[in-house]
């Protein structure tokens, strides 16, 4: 409660709105949204300060509805390793790893792999994270969260990238479960919110805008 700035009142509220849902309503309605991205090739991120394409052609998602931790409100893909092209800006909540806050962090990938980072603060930390081995500038999962209790940050990943309206990216291992090939030591998670200006587009048909689904 604390490290989220709230009472502990407010964050019991909050504990408790996003962890007990209707997890079967919940699967079937991140169902109707996973289908479509199965379908898709293409995945295009847009907002400000970022425009980024990224490939899940052949690649399945999985629906997280309370089943693999808790809260649950997600359905997540490993990108095709060698396709992220384009720039995407985390400027809306801190980069969180081994208790370090990274804010600002910009990245631009070429080819697959983060070719350019800064960030406002702590950027040391990291682009020491991002050359701790060879996978760790490739892009592991894109995740979309879709949690309906979760509508604000609260510096605990496990939660945030479940925010309804933001997309994460996690930089380094991706889940061989769902066809990722990528190895690293590393699997950072990374939340852009997409509520202010915020656009996913499937193989260039918009599907949500402004953290609303268009489908």
């Amino acid at each position: 409660a604390q490290d989220a700035g709230m009472s502990l009142r407010h964050f019991e509220d909050f504990l408790y709105g996003a962890c007990l849902l209707d997890w079967s309503a919940e699967r079937e309605r991140m169902a109707r949204y996973a289908s479509r991205f199965d379908a898709a090739e293409e995945v295009r991120l847009v907002g400000a300060e970022t425009d980024l394409r990224l490939s899940i052609a052949g690649r399945s998602g999985e629906i997280d509805a309370g089943g693999a931790n808790l809260p649950g409100g997600e359905f997540f893909y490993s990108p095709v390793e060698d396709s992220a092209e384009g720039s995407i800006a985390f400027t809306e909540f801190p980069a969180i790893s081994v208790g370090r806050e990274v804010q600002g962090v910009r990245l631009r990938f070429q080819g697959g792999r983060v070719t350019d980072a800064s960030a406002e603060s702590n950027e040391d930390f990291l682009l020491e994270k991002l050359d701790q081995d060879e996978g760790a500038r490739r892009l592991g999962e894109l995740g979309i969260g879709c949690n309906p209790g979760i509508t604000r940050y609260m510096k605990n990943t496990l939660f945030d990238e479940k925010m309804d309206g933001t997309v994460h990216l996690a930089l380094g291992n991706s889940p061989p479960e769902i066809g990722g090939t990528n190895v690293s030591q590393i699997h950072w998670d990374i939340v852009k919110d997409l509520r202010k200006g915020g656009r996913i587009l499937l193989d260039g048909e918009l599907v949500q805008e402004n953290g609303v689904w268009a489908i």
